[in-house]
């Protein structure tokens, strides 16, 4: 049986994995901390290490700014396998309007709890939902740190990265809005898959995790 890191994404919590099944192995979810305002995502990383007491061989699953976190991880210790859903490994995948948003930083602008609440403004960059995954999106984007989400805006669009884990499995949907599949090198693709395709997508996910994580 594996022990699996569960980190959500930007304005989510790990709920965002209550479709997911993974009732096989030992489930470790990874609530947000606070950062420091100089904080890097390699810092924050380490700083999950130490809370969460990430173990060499374990397995991390992250979705979005988690997959990110994942691998910043995974470069501190051999990490068994590393699945990111919905999210990119190296800074050569980010979209070309992050270089946008470093050069003209209205990002600073935007107080962090004006940002918790703009849910009806970034929902449609996410894709469709049911009522009830909305339901969820927004308590979850509610219920975000505005310290945290300020800061997590800012580090992800100056995070700087190309090494590429071994042992890494991406999975991305071609109609991901957040991060364009086609920037992503060797994904495995789900066809229709939104940036929130966790939700909506998740039998198909988790059919995907149920092989890569069966034992060899």
């Amino acid at each position: 049986m594996s022990r699996i890191y569960l980190i959500a994404g930007l304005g989510a919590d790990t709920r965002v994995y209550n479709n997911i099944d993974l009732q096989d192995h030992e489930v470790i979810t990874v609530d947000w901390i606070e950062p420091a305002p100089q904080d890097t995502l390699v810092a924050y990383a380490q700083k999950l290490i130490y809370q969460y007491n990430i173990k060499p061989n374990s397995v991390l699953i992250g979705n979005s700014l988690g997959g990110i976190l994942s691998v910043e991880i995974a470069k501190f210790m051999p990490i068994s396998k590393v699945i990111l859903i919905s999210s990119i490994k190296t800074s050569d995948e980010a979209p070309g309007y992050f270089k946008l948003f470093r050069n003209l930083p209205i990002q600073k602008l935007i107080p962090g709890k004006l940002f918790t609440s703009m849910g009806f403004l970034v929902k449609p960059m996410f894709g469709h939902m049911s009522a009830e995954d909305a339901w969820l999106f927004n308590d979850m984007l509610k219920h975000t740190s505005p310290v945290f989400a300020k800061w997590a805006m800012n580090a992800v669009l100056h995070w700087k990265n190309d090494v590429v884990p071994p042992n890494l499995y991406h999975i991305t949907g071609d109609k991901d809005l957040v991060f364009d599949y086609k920037r992503i090198k060797n994904p495995t693709i789900i066809k229709g898959g939104t940036h929130i395709m966790i939700f909506d997508k998740a039998k198909e996910i988790n059919k995907l995790l149920k092989k890569i994580l069966a034992p060899k």
